[in-house]
Protein backbone atom coordinates (compact mmCIF):
# COMPACT_ATOMS: atom_id res chain seq x y z
CA UNK A 1 0.00 0.00 0.00
CA UNK A 2 1.54 3.42 -0.50
CA UNK A 3 2.11 5.68 2.07
CA UNK A 4 -0.41 8.49 2.65
CA UNK A 5 1.37 12.10 1.30
CA UNK A 6 1.04 14.39 4.46
CA UNK A 7 3.42 16.55 3.24
CA UNK A 8 2.76 20.27 3.70
CA UNK A 9 0.97 22.66 0.62
CA UNK A 10 2.75 26.39 -0.39
CA UNK A 11 1.00 28.81 -1.48
CA UNK A 12 2.90 32.00 -2.47
CA UNK A 13 1.77 35.36 -2.33
CA UNK A 14 5.16 36.90 -2.69
CA UNK A 15 5.96 39.01 0.20
CA UNK A 16 4.03 36.57 2.10
CA UNK A 17 4.04 32.42 1.80
CA UNK A 18 1.81 30.31 3.88
CA UNK A 19 2.85 26.46 3.95
CA UNK A 20 -0.63 24.65 4.90
CA UNK A 21 -0.90 21.29 6.73
CA UNK A 22 -2.22 18.80 4.31
CA UNK A 23 -4.73 17.45 6.57
CA UNK A 24 -6.95 20.32 8.79
CA UNK A 25 -10.30 20.72 9.55
CA UNK A 26 -13.61 19.09 9.89
CA UNK A 27 -13.79 15.48 10.01
CA UNK A 28 -16.12 13.07 9.29
CA UNK A 29 -17.49 12.40 12.61
CA UNK A 30 -17.91 16.54 13.05
CA UNK A 31 -19.61 17.25 9.79
CA UNK A 32 -21.80 14.21 10.42
CA UNK A 33 -22.93 16.07 13.49
CA UNK A 34 -23.68 19.34 12.45
CA UNK A 35 -25.53 18.18 9.16
CA UNK A 36 -27.60 15.97 11.76
CA UNK A 37 -28.07 20.15 14.16
CA UNK A 38 -28.72 21.50 11.10
CA UNK A 39 -31.50 18.78 10.23
CA UNK A 40 -32.97 18.56 13.52
CA UNK A 41 -33.75 22.68 13.55
CA UNK A 42 -35.38 21.77 9.91
CA UNK A 43 -37.58 19.18 11.00
CA UNK A 44 -38.87 20.30 13.95
CA UNK A 45 -39.75 24.67 13.50
CA UNK A 46 -42.18 24.60 16.41
CA UNK A 47 -40.71 22.67 19.06
CA UNK A 48 -37.81 23.60 21.55
CA UNK A 49 -34.51 22.19 20.16
CA UNK A 50 -31.66 21.72 23.00
CA UNK A 51 -27.86 20.68 22.60
CA UNK A 52 -26.46 18.22 25.35
CA UNK A 53 -23.50 20.56 25.39
CA UNK A 54 -21.46 22.40 22.36
CA UNK A 55 -21.63 20.47 19.59
CA UNK A 56 -18.10 20.84 19.02
CA UNK A 57 -15.39 22.81 20.59
CA UNK A 58 -15.76 25.61 17.87
CA UNK A 59 -17.18 28.91 18.92
CA UNK A 60 -18.35 29.82 15.42
CA UNK A 61 -20.16 26.81 14.76
CA UNK A 62 -21.83 26.76 18.10
CA UNK A 63 -22.52 30.01 17.97
CA UNK A 64 -24.39 29.76 14.92
CA UNK A 65 -26.40 27.04 16.51
CA UNK A 66 -27.69 29.42 18.95
CA UNK A 67 -28.30 31.88 16.35
CA UNK A 68 -30.59 29.89 14.80
CA UNK A 69 -32.63 28.62 17.97
CA UNK A 70 -30.96 25.64 19.47
CA UNK A 71 -30.18 26.69 23.28
CA UNK A 72 -27.16 24.43 25.20
CA UNK A 73 -28.02 22.45 28.46
CA UNK A 74 -24.85 22.30 29.87
CA UNK A 75 -21.16 23.36 29.52
CA UNK A 76 -18.56 21.47 28.38
CA UNK A 77 -17.74 20.37 32.15
CA UNK A 78 -20.97 19.34 32.94
CA UNK A 79 -22.41 22.22 34.71
CA UNK A 80 -25.67 22.73 34.11
CA UNK A 81 -27.43 26.05 32.39
CA UNK A 82 -31.34 24.32 31.91
CA UNK A 83 -32.24 22.59 34.70
CA UNK A 84 -33.63 18.90 33.76
CA UNK A 85 -36.78 19.79 35.37
CA UNK A 86 -37.36 22.15 32.47
CA UNK A 87 -36.95 19.44 29.69
CA UNK A 88 -39.81 17.16 28.32
CA UNK A 89 -40.97 14.52 26.06
CA UNK A 90 -42.14 17.16 23.20
CA UNK A 91 -38.67 18.80 23.25
CA UNK A 92 -35.93 17.85 21.37
CA UNK A 93 -32.32 16.99 22.60
CA UNK A 94 -28.63 16.41 20.34
CA UNK A 95 -26.44 14.39 21.53
CA UNK A 96 -23.09 15.94 20.60
CA UNK A 97 -20.18 14.58 18.53
CA UNK A 98 -18.34 13.72 21.80
CA UNK A 99 -21.44 11.16 22.67
CA UNK A 100 -22.95 11.45 26.25
CA UNK A 101 -22.94 8.99 29.68
CA UNK A 102 -25.45 6.36 30.20
CA UNK A 103 -26.60 7.77 33.43
CA UNK A 104 -27.63 11.41 31.55
CA UNK A 105 -29.31 8.67 28.59
CA UNK A 106 -30.95 7.04 30.95
CA UNK A 107 -32.43 10.34 32.38
CA UNK A 108 -33.72 11.82 29.11
CA UNK A 109 -35.41 8.48 28.04
CA UNK A 110 -37.19 8.32 31.89
CA UNK A 111 -38.86 11.43 30.45
CA UNK A 112 -39.80 9.90 27.44
CA UNK A 113 -37.33 11.87 25.26
CA UNK A 114 -36.29 10.64 21.95
CA UNK A 115 -32.17 10.35 22.01
CA UNK A 116 -31.56 8.71 19.09
CA UNK A 117 -33.33 10.31 16.48
CA UNK A 118 -30.07 13.07 16.79
CA UNK A 119 -27.89 11.29 18.39
CA UNK A 120 -24.39 12.87 16.63
CA UNK A 121 -21.84 10.38 18.27
CA UNK A 122 -19.09 10.04 16.44
CA UNK A 123 -18.25 6.84 15.26
CA UNK A 124 -14.92 6.51 16.15
CA UNK A 125 -16.06 7.35 19.91
CA UNK A 126 -18.53 4.36 19.50
CA UNK A 127 -15.50 2.56 18.41
CA UNK A 128 -13.90 2.90 21.48
CA UNK A 129 -17.10 2.32 23.45
CA UNK A 130 -16.83 -1.28 21.44
CA UNK A 131 -13.33 -1.72 22.22
CA UNK A 132 -14.01 -1.26 26.14
CA UNK A 133 -16.96 -3.20 26.08
CA UNK A 134 -15.25 -6.20 25.09
CA UNK A 135 -12.03 -5.51 26.89
CA UNK A 136 -14.28 -5.67 29.95
CA UNK A 137 -15.91 -8.91 28.77
CA UNK A 138 -12.87 -10.32 28.49
CA UNK A 139 -12.25 -9.67 31.95
CA UNK A 140 -9.88 -6.84 31.09
CA UNK A 141 -9.61 -3.39 33.25
CA UNK A 142 -9.68 -0.77 31.30
CA UNK A 143 -7.50 2.27 31.16
CA UNK A 144 -8.28 5.26 29.51
CA UNK A 145 -6.21 7.51 28.53
CA UNK A 146 -8.05 11.26 28.41
CA UNK A 147 -8.62 14.60 30.38
CA UNK A 148 -11.42 13.46 32.93
CA UNK A 149 -13.11 16.70 33.13
CA UNK A 150 -13.96 16.20 29.00
CA UNK A 151 -17.60 15.57 27.76
CA UNK A 152 -15.83 12.32 25.38
CA UNK A 153 -13.99 11.06 28.76
CA UNK A 154 -17.05 11.18 31.33
CA UNK A 155 -19.20 9.34 27.98
CA UNK A 156 -16.02 7.09 27.50
CA UNK A 157 -15.45 6.56 30.89
CA UNK A 158 -19.63 5.78 32.01
CA UNK A 159 -19.87 2.96 29.04
CA UNK A 160 -16.49 1.25 29.87
CA UNK A 161 -17.31 1.36 33.87
CA UNK A 162 -20.77 -0.96 33.39
CA UNK A 163 -18.44 -3.64 31.55
CA UNK A 164 -15.29 -3.66 33.73
CA UNK A 165 -13.43 -2.22 36.01
CA UNK A 166 -12.09 1.36 34.77
CA UNK A 167 -9.31 4.08 35.33
CA UNK A 168 -8.64 7.49 33.77
CA UNK A 169 -4.54 8.67 33.33
CA UNK A 170 -4.00 12.19 32.22
CA UNK A 171 -0.84 11.78 30.61
CA UNK A 172 2.53 9.61 30.77
CA UNK A 173 3.09 10.77 34.87
CA UNK A 174 -0.51 9.12 35.73
CA UNK A 175 0.61 6.36 33.83
CA UNK A 176 3.21 5.76 35.51
CA UNK A 177 2.10 6.79 38.96
CA UNK A 178 -0.31 3.66 38.05
CA UNK A 179 2.50 1.82 37.28
CA UNK A 180 3.84 1.58 40.51
CA UNK A 181 0.48 -0.22 41.91
CA UNK A 182 0.67 -3.03 39.02
CA UNK A 183 3.89 -3.46 40.24
CA UNK A 184 3.18 -3.02 43.63
CA UNK A 185 5.18 -0.40 44.98
CA UNK A 186 2.39 1.65 46.13
CA UNK A 187 -0.12 0.60 48.59
CA UNK A 188 -4.03 0.46 48.19
CA UNK A 189 -4.74 3.74 50.18
CA UNK A 190 -2.50 5.93 48.35
CA UNK A 191 -4.19 4.33 44.99
CA UNK A 192 -7.55 6.10 46.51
CA UNK A 193 -6.21 9.31 46.98
CA UNK A 194 -4.59 9.49 43.75
CA UNK A 195 -6.73 8.62 41.37
CA UNK A 196 -9.55 9.64 43.53
CA UNK A 197 -12.80 10.83 40.94
CA UNK A 198 -10.80 8.70 38.18
CA UNK A 199 -11.47 4.79 38.75
CA UNK A 200 -15.15 3.30 38.65
CA UNK A 201 -17.06 1.77 41.85
CA UNK A 202 -15.52 -0.80 44.00
CA UNK A 203 -12.21 -0.86 42.06
CA UNK A 204 -9.61 -3.22 43.70
CA UNK A 205 -5.63 -2.43 42.56
CA UNK A 206 -5.01 -4.80 44.15
CA UNK A 207 -6.80 -7.60 41.78
CA UNK A 208 -8.36 -5.23 38.71
CA UNK A 209 -4.39 -4.49 37.39
CA UNK A 210 -3.62 -8.07 36.16
CA UNK A 211 -5.29 -7.95 33.01
CA UNK A 212 -5.53 -4.60 31.01
CA UNK A 213 -6.00 -2.57 27.44
CA UNK A 214 -5.58 0.75 27.03
CA UNK A 215 -8.42 2.71 24.74
CA UNK A 216 -8.06 6.67 24.57
CA UNK A 217 -10.27 10.22 24.63
CA UNK A 218 -10.12 10.50 20.32
CA UNK A 219 -8.71 13.92 20.54
CA UNK A 220 -5.38 13.17 22.41
CA UNK A 221 -2.25 12.59 20.74
CA UNK A 222 -2.18 9.48 19.11
CA UNK A 223 1.90 8.93 19.67
CA UNK A 224 0.99 9.69 23.20
CA UNK A 225 -1.73 7.28 23.49
CA UNK A 226 0.71 4.76 22.45
CA UNK A 227 3.92 5.50 24.51
CA UNK A 228 1.65 5.19 27.30
CA UNK A 229 -0.08 1.60 25.89
CA UNK A 230 3.90 0.85 24.99
CA UNK A 231 4.43 1.46 28.66
CA UNK A 232 2.20 -0.72 30.07
CA UNK A 233 2.80 -3.10 27.66
CA UNK A 234 6.25 -3.16 29.15
CA UNK A 235 5.36 -2.88 32.37
CA UNK A 236 3.07 -6.38 32.12
CA UNK A 237 6.12 -8.29 30.33
CA UNK A 238 8.35 -7.55 32.98
CA UNK A 239 5.92 -8.62 35.46
CA UNK A 240 4.55 -11.64 33.89
CA UNK A 241 7.04 -12.45 31.48
CA UNK A 242 7.16 -11.93 27.48
CA UNK A 243 5.57 -15.54 27.18
CA UNK A 244 2.10 -14.75 28.90
CA UNK A 245 1.63 -10.99 27.53
CA UNK A 246 -1.22 -11.75 25.56
CA UNK A 247 -2.60 -13.28 28.57
CA UNK A 248 -2.53 -9.61 30.49
CA UNK A 249 -2.36 -6.75 28.11
CA UNK A 250 -4.82 -6.81 25.11
CA UNK A 251 -3.07 -4.58 21.80
CA UNK A 252 -5.85 -1.85 20.75
CA UNK A 253 -4.04 0.53 18.56
CA UNK A 254 -6.68 -0.03 16.00
CA UNK A 255 -9.17 2.24 18.03
CA UNK A 256 -6.93 5.69 17.25
CA UNK A 257 -9.38 7.83 15.49
CA UNK A 258 -7.95 8.40 11.70
CA UNK A 259 -8.69 11.87 11.31
CA UNK A 260 -6.73 12.86 14.60
CA UNK A 261 -4.15 10.89 13.62
CA UNK A 262 -3.82 12.50 9.94
CA UNK A 263 -3.96 15.81 11.59
CA UNK A 264 -1.32 14.84 13.67
CA UNK A 265 1.16 13.45 11.42
CA UNK A 266 0.28 16.32 8.69
CA UNK A 267 1.65 18.77 11.79
CA UNK A 268 4.56 16.49 12.12
CA UNK A 269 5.34 17.27 8.67
CA UNK A 270 5.08 21.06 9.01
CA UNK A 271 8.21 20.75 11.95
CA UNK A 272 10.25 20.12 8.77
CA UNK A 273 9.78 22.92 7.21
CA UNK A 274 11.37 26.33 8.17
CA UNK A 275 9.00 29.82 9.12
CA UNK A 276 8.67 32.58 11.06
CA UNK A 277 5.53 31.57 12.84
CA UNK A 278 2.52 29.41 13.28
CA UNK A 279 -0.66 30.35 13.53
CA UNK A 280 -3.08 28.07 14.52
CA UNK A 281 -7.05 28.44 14.09
CA UNK A 282 -9.78 26.45 16.72
CA UNK A 283 -12.02 27.08 19.59
CA UNK A 284 -9.54 27.99 22.74
CA UNK A 285 -11.19 24.82 24.75
CA UNK A 286 -10.62 22.15 21.60
CA UNK A 287 -8.32 19.42 22.92
CA UNK A 288 -7.29 18.05 19.45
CA UNK A 289 -6.37 21.69 18.44
CA UNK A 290 -4.41 22.44 21.49
CA UNK A 291 -2.45 19.28 20.99
CA UNK A 292 -1.53 20.91 17.47
CA UNK A 293 -0.26 23.97 19.15
CA UNK A 294 1.54 21.90 21.29
CA UNK A 295 3.37 20.19 18.68
CA UNK A 296 3.74 23.25 16.79
CA UNK A 297 5.36 25.09 19.61
CA UNK A 298 8.33 22.55 19.44
CA UNK A 299 9.60 24.49 16.44
CA UNK A 300 7.80 27.93 15.63
CA UNK A 301 6.58 31.06 17.76
CA UNK A 302 2.93 29.65 17.77
CA UNK A 303 -0.09 31.73 17.60
CA UNK A 304 -3.31 29.99 19.22
CA UNK A 305 -6.48 32.12 17.41
CA UNK A 306 -10.30 31.25 17.52
CA UNK A 307 -10.91 33.84 14.42
CA UNK A 308 -9.20 36.11 11.84
CA UNK A 309 -11.25 38.65 14.56
CA UNK A 310 -8.19 38.34 17.09
CA UNK A 311 -5.46 39.97 14.44
CA UNK A 312 -5.71 43.25 14.80
CA UNK A 313 -3.19 44.93 12.75
CA UNK A 314 0.24 43.72 11.29
CA UNK A 315 1.49 45.00 14.82
CA UNK A 316 -1.14 43.23 17.17
CA UNK A 317 -2.23 39.47 17.53
CA UNK A 318 -4.84 38.48 20.44
CA UNK A 319 -3.96 34.75 20.93
CA UNK A 320 -4.78 31.56 23.35
CA UNK A 321 -1.77 30.58 25.73
CA UNK A 322 -3.38 27.03 26.49
CA UNK A 323 -0.66 26.36 29.17
CA UNK A 324 -2.16 29.05 31.24
CA UNK A 325 -5.55 29.12 29.75
CA UNK A 326 -5.52 32.97 29.45
CA UNK A 327 -5.57 35.10 26.25
CA UNK A 328 -2.29 37.09 25.57
CA UNK A 329 -1.34 39.90 23.28
CA UNK A 330 1.80 40.14 20.99
CA UNK A 331 3.53 42.92 19.49
CA UNK A 332 5.38 43.19 16.21
CA UNK A 333 4.42 39.29 15.76
CA UNK A 334 5.41 39.67 11.79
CA UNK A 335 8.79 40.45 11.42
CA UNK A 336 10.34 43.13 8.78
CA UNK A 337 11.85 41.44 6.55
CA UNK A 338 10.97 40.88 2.43
CA UNK A 339 9.57 37.31 2.53
CA UNK A 340 7.61 36.29 5.57
CA UNK A 341 7.09 32.62 5.78
CA UNK A 342 3.54 31.78 8.03
CA UNK A 343 2.74 27.89 9.13
CA UNK A 344 -1.32 27.99 9.17
CA UNK A 345 -3.60 24.49 10.36
CA UNK A 346 -6.39 24.13 12.63
CA UNK A 347 -8.13 21.36 14.54
CA UNK A 348 -10.73 18.86 13.41
CA UNK A 349 -13.53 21.06 15.23
CA UNK A 350 -12.82 24.35 12.64
CA UNK A 351 -14.57 25.03 9.38
CA UNK A 352 -12.12 25.43 6.71
CA UNK A 353 -13.28 28.70 5.71
CA UNK A 354 -12.13 30.36 8.83
CA UNK A 355 -8.65 29.22 7.77
CA UNK A 356 -9.27 31.15 4.91
CA UNK A 357 -10.12 34.07 6.00
CA UNK A 358 -7.61 34.08 8.42
CA UNK A 359 -4.90 33.40 5.53
CA UNK A 360 -6.70 36.50 3.84
CA UNK A 361 -6.59 38.89 6.60
CA UNK A 362 -2.69 37.85 7.26
CA UNK A 363 -1.87 38.68 3.69
CA UNK A 364 -3.76 42.08 3.66
CA UNK A 365 -0.65 43.57 5.89
CA UNK A 366 1.82 42.63 2.98
CA UNK A 367 2.27 45.01 -0.39
CA UNK A 368 1.88 43.76 -3.80
CA UNK A 369 0.36 40.07 -2.87
CA UNK A 370 -0.45 38.20 -5.47
CA UNK A 371 -3.75 37.56 -6.26
CA UNK A 372 -5.49 34.47 -4.97
CA UNK A 373 -6.01 33.46 -9.01
CA UNK A 374 -2.47 34.02 -9.36
CA UNK A 375 -1.42 31.90 -6.79
CA UNK A 376 -3.81 28.78 -7.63
CA UNK A 377 -2.96 29.01 -11.20
CA UNK A 378 0.99 28.49 -9.71
CA UNK A 379 0.17 26.32 -7.11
Amino acid sequence: MRKQDFSPSILDFGPVRFILARHFGFCYGVENAIEISYRALEENPDKKVFLLSQMIHNQEVNGDLQDRGIKFIMDTDGSQFIPWGKINKEDIVIIPAFGTTLEIEKLLSDKGVEVQKYNTTCPFVEKVWNRAEKLGKEEHTIIIHGKPKHEETRATFSHSAINGPSVIVRDMDDAIQLGNYILGSKSRAEFFVEFSGKHSGGFNPDVDLKKIGVVNQTTMLATETQAIADFFRRLMIQKYSESNIKEHFADTRDTLCYATNDNQDATYELLKTDADFAVVVGGYNSSNTSHIVELCERKFPTFFINSETEIKSREEIHHFNYHTKEKVTTYSFIPDKNQVTIVLTSGASCPDTLVDRVMMKLAEYFENVKSVDEVMKAF
